[in-house]
């Protein structure tokens, strides 16, 4: 079997991945919620689960994946009240806990039902390297109407990331863009968590917005930037793990951290554009 016969889905999907995150990276790194993620997905389990144990769904069908969705939306309005009215408390301490609340009662649930333990490694590892067509195609379907959406509501949404105060004070109805945020959030990390796995999820998320964010302010060359790295990174890994036999998703996350060790590093030596 050919190296692109092995590495091509796997590839693609880190590609997708790296379009529709890095974006979504940016405004989390402006919107301070570094771990939204982790606390979207561990949401999204607690839906699924709670599908399983109480509905009889089967862990991977389509009605669970909509379970998981569904309690995001919930969470998204939750988030988006709780930033606007409870301004007294940071937005990344009601997302931490949250998100214990929601492992609480996953545990929970995984101890009064069975195959939660598989849901758990599922959401933890993903499949990064066994992606099938049909799936990834469903998957770059959902992500492209979400894309729409992101550039459809760009500009709120960059304002709202910008700065929250001001938006306010313009008086954009922020309650309502981030809901709106919030949700295409919960649909983008249910779905990418099902495919690479909650740590590469994250690295996807954060670090190359991290790396843009060192070399530029400007919205367009960041997002350039975001995407180059992602894609970089996400193909020196999966071949790292290839020539390795090592796990996949594992080596991507590295070598992520490889490029922004070395971004970090060249920031010594350029300015920031």
């Amino acid at each position: 079997m050919s190296l692109a016969s092995m590495l091509g889905l796997p590839f693609l999907a880190c590609i997708l991945l790296s379009l529709v995150l890095g974006y979504l990276g940016l405004h989390v790194l402006k919107r301070e919620v570094i771990f939204i993620d982790i606390a979207v997905a561990q949401i999204a389990a607690l839906g699924a689960l709670a599908g399983h144990l109480f509905l009889g769904v089967p862990g991977d069908s389509v009605r669970a994946l909509s379970c998981g969705i569904g309690a995001t939306f919930v969470a998204a309005i939750f988030f988006a009240v709780a930033r606007r009215r409870a301004a007294q408390l940071p937005i990344e301490a009601i997302i931490g806990i949250t998100y214990a609340i929601s492992a609480g009662g996953a545990l929970f649930m995984i101890g009064k039902g069975t195959g939660g333990h598989t849901h758990v490694q599922d959401m933890l590892s993903g499949a990064l390297l066994w992606v099938k067509g049909p799936e990834l195609l469903g998957t770059g379907v959902a992500f492209a109407v979400v894309g729409a959406c992101f550039g459809l509501f760009r500009k709120p949404f960059q304002r709202i990331s910008d700065g929250y105060a001001e938006a306010v004070a313009a008086g954009i109805p922020v309650v309502w863009w981030d809901f709106l945020f919030y949700a295409l959030c919960g649909i983008v990390i249910t779905l990418a968590v099902r495919l690479a796995g909650v740590v590469v999820v994250f690295c996807f998320l954060i670090i190359p917005a991290t790396v843009s964010a060192m070399f530029s302010a400007r919205w367009g060359i960041r997002m350039m930037i975001t995407w180059l790295v992602g894609i970089i990174g996400a193909g020196a890994g999966l071949l790292f793990a290839q020539w390795l036999d090592l796990s996949a998703g594992a080596c991507v996350a590295l070598a992520l951290g490889l490029v922004l060790a070395a971004s970090a590093t060249g920031t010594l030596f350029r300015k920031t554009i």
